[in-house]
């Protein structure tokens, strides 16, 4: 039988402009099926941290295996991780640095990127952070399809600008572990074989994903924030990548 503690952790990891909230209603599908799930604000995505605007990516990264020591238990057991969309970039940091904490990664809309990735290689230093920009520039860059106003006027409210050195940190990845941990891709906006299509390409977006080593795909229709738009699915999914994880 399989007991409470013996579930690996699950960590919610949102991308950019979000926090922990961003994850409440899959949370709560999640616990009410007794999963240990929680969810992580990264440093940087704190309104109330007067350094926020400093963060790296380096402290993105230590922040996860901060949360993890707190939250694994001891000897912590592999997490599954899950990463949105610009939270793509610490957990890469993080899976090349402690590929053997990480029972599975769950990137939702979002991928491994290569070594040598910078977001945003052209932001002058003198930007020091990116706030969430209008939805309709917004819409051109990612699709908001299944938000209703009030998700949208949530997201607006508790938005908290990306900080510059995030941004324009070039990704330095070492380890080809990485390539080994268990990878679940939740294809939203793009579907799962178009995504397959492009990193078989050598697309710089996507090419990571084609030497992945173990890889489940799986589509999930909607726009680019679906723990908004398809929270219960998506925490299905996530529940599906998790029973998968030794010991689970």
């Amino acid at each position: 039988m399989t007991t409470h503690l013996s579930r690996p952790p699950i960590v919610l990891i949102a991308g950019h402009w979000l926090g922990s909230w961003a994850w409440e209603a899959v949370l709560e599908q999640l616990s009410s099926t007794g999963l240990r799930a929680t969810a992580l604000t990264l440093p940087g995505f704190d309104s109330h941290d007067p350094d926020r605007r400093r963060a790296t990516l380096a402290d993105q990264a230590a922040a996860i295996r901060a949360h993890l020591a707190s939250h694994a238990g001891a000897p912590p057991r592999r997490a599954v991780i899950v990463a949105h969309s610009g939270a793509n970039a610490p957990v890469s940091l993080f899976a090349d640095r402690h590929p053997e904490l990480v029972g599975r990664i769950v990137w939702v809309d979002s991928g491994p990127i290569a070594s040598g990735s910078v977001f945003a290689p052209d932001l002058p230093e003198d930007v020091a952070e990116l706030p969430l920009p209008a939805f309709d520039e917004l819409a051109r860059q990612a699709s908001l399809d299944g938000l209703s106003p009030a998700d949208l006027a949530r997201f607006r409210d508790r938005a908290v600008p990306v900080p510059g050195p995030v941004l324009r940190e070039r990704v330095s990845l070492s380890n080809d572990a990485r390539r080994g941990i268990a990878t679940t891709l939740v294809c939203c906006s793009i579907p799962g074989a178009q995504v397959l299509e492009l990193a078989r390409a050598g697309h710089p977006m996507f090419a990571e994903v084609a030497v992945l080593a173990d890889l489940e795909v799986v589509d999930l229709p909607t726009g680019h924030w679906p723990m908004w738009s398809r929270p219960g699915d998506l925490a299905e999914v996530i529940r599906a990548a998790a029973s998968r994880v030794g010991g689970a």
